[in-house]
């Protein structure tokens, strides 16, 4: 990402923000509400343009988290069902699952603790359930860059840990790891830590190890 400008409305939401991104790494987004961090992910994910500057050299293939305050909790779906959507962009929409593609689901849902709620509906789960699902979800789409929007938040503790042992995890198997966070401890295990201001990267900090 060099010089990235994203503008709504007239006003600038992004100014000029470099960003580079290594895989096997996991880079966390800080910042107070507004200062752009959803907006950044918004871009490396696709979904909203820059105005100006350039977004290049992303890996192939995305997942992307959103709080999920973003989530239609009236949205018809149950857990598995959901989990398993991770898998369309792999198998397309008409090719059913096989043993092995059900096992990856169970096995996601299982280290989120959510496999007890396989056949829950997302409007029947809590705020911190229903953000352990779309973790999972991202999680069997094996993606080469994974967005997340304050996953943490809703969580208890052990489902934090969780969470957190899976982004790292991600990271480890060679994903590039972007996550917005107010956690003090994800940011404390993130290898870069980008803090934005009003829509500006104002310090990029790298870990001891990192390049």
């Amino acid at each position: 990402m060099t010089d990235c400008v994203v503008s709504y409305g007239g006003e600038q939401a992004l100014r000029g923000v470099d960003l580079t991104l290594r895989p096997g790494t996991v880079t966390a987004l800080t910042g107070h509400n507004g200062s752009g961090k959803s907006t950044l992910l918004h871009a490396l994910a696709g979904l909203v343009p820059c105005t100006s500057g350039t977004i290049a050299g992303l890996p192939r293939t995305t997942a992307f988290v959103p709080q999920q305050s973003a989530v239609d909790a009236l949205v018809p779906l149950d857990v598995r069902t959901t989990v398993e959507m991770g898998l369309w962009p792999r198998l397309g929409l008409w090719r059913r699952p096989s043993r092995h593609d059900r096992d990856d689901c169970l096995r996601a849902m299982t280290v989120l603790g959510i496999a007890d709620l396989a056949s829950r509906r997302l409007g029947d789960l809590s705020g911190g359930q229903r953000q352990r699902t779309l973790l999972a979800q991202a999680l069997v789409r094996r993606a080469d860059l994974l967005l997340l929007d304050e996953p943490t938040t809703g969580l208890d503790a052990d489902a934090r840990d969780a969470a957190e042992a899976v982004t790292r995890g991600e990271a480890g198997r060679g994903a590039t790891v972007v996550v917005a966070t107010h956690d003090p401890h994800e940011t404390a295990g993130a290898d870069t830590v980008v803090e934005l201001r009003s829509g500006r990267a104002v310090q990029i900090t790298a870990r001891t190890g990192a390049d």
